[in-house]
């Protein structure tokens, strides 16, 4: 097998259950089985969906600032409570919950990844309050 270089801002890397690891297309399937490991590079909010909710009910999910600067916030799980906000600057990595609903929101231009098992994941608008 000939081993080369993968630009993860144009791949994203499977790991499969069966231990094998490959580079593939970078598209989100909420049906797929084994670990993806993502890497954006984000300029606006609208490159992290921040309009948008998101949960992974197969596992937790990590989100790390590479460069840049993100928040990563987590909605109420009870009505009437508050947002939970973390900020990540570069280097940081956070780790949600399985199950807990998430969003992403730029504080500055750069670079992030997550890792998470994408089957049974969600996106929902978020509905401003």
């Amino acid at each position: 097998m000939t081993v080369t270089p993968i630009d993860l801002f144009a791949s994203f890397i499977h790991l499969d259950q069966d231990g094998q690891v490959r580079a593939v297309q970078p598209v989100f399937d909420p049906k797929r089985d084994g670990w993806q490991v993502m890497a954006f590079h984000v300029e606006t909010d609208a490159d992290v969906h921040a309009d948008h909710w998101e949960v992974h009910s197969g596992a937790d999910e990590v989100v790390s600032c590479l460069t840049g600067g993100i928040r990563l916030i987590l909605r109420p799980e009870q009505p009437g409570d508050e947002e939970e906000e973390i900020k990540l600057a570069a280097g940081t990595a956070a780790i949600v919950p399985r199950g807990r609903w998430h969003r992403i929101a730029l504080d500055a231009p750069g670079d992030i990844m997550s890792i998470t098992l994408p089957r049974g994941s969600r996106l929902e608008k978020r509905i401003e309050s």
